[in-house]
């Protein structure tokens, strides 16, 4: 049996949010895309409907994939994490002692990352030196760019 893949709870929500997405609206769009597309009569030469035909089999497997990772996945319970560490699932703000910078950094799954949104990978090399980190902690992280000086100035969930 295989092992689970950890989730947090937004995670897991953000994936069933999908899931629906995918199998009412976009369904929708192309059993109409379809439709539209049949009404151009011969469909052996048809583009329209082979494209409509193709984004149908692709969101069919893209729905499949989703439900396969929640059925392999296990959502992290938090309340038996400790909430004073930088740990998964933590919001810490850090502030770069180079820059003096503020900076917020979610620590999430690999399937969860958003850079754009501050959600870093704990597997991350970033991550991998803030993790067990309290308030008032430093860390220097080596990265390809150089290295990172940060204060942990407050950790939330």
């Amino acid at each position: 049996m295989s092992e689970k893949t950890p989730l947090t709870r937004d995670g897991y929500d953000k994936i069933v949010k999908e899931i629906e997405y995918l199998k009412s609206i976009k369904r929708r769009e192309i059993a109409e895309d379809i439709s539209r597309a049949r009404a151009f009569g011969d469909l052996k030469e048809n583009a329209e409907y082979d494209a409509a035909k193709n984004s149908q089999a692709h969101n069919e497997r893209k729905i499949a994939d989703l439900q396969d990772r929640l059925a392999n996945s296990q959502i992290i319970d938090e309340s038996k994490i400790a909430k004073d560490q930088i740990l998964i699932g933590a919001i810490a703000l850090l502030k770069d002692l180079d820059t003096k910078e503020e900076i917020t950094y979610t620590m999430v799954t690999q399937d969860e990352v958003n850079f754009d949104e501050g959600k870093i990978s704990v597997t991350s090399p970033i991550a991998k030196g803030l993790l067990g980190k309290k308030v008032g902690d430093t860390a220097e992280i080596k990265i390809p760019a150089g290295v990172l000086h940060y204060k942990v100035l407050k950790i939330s969930r």
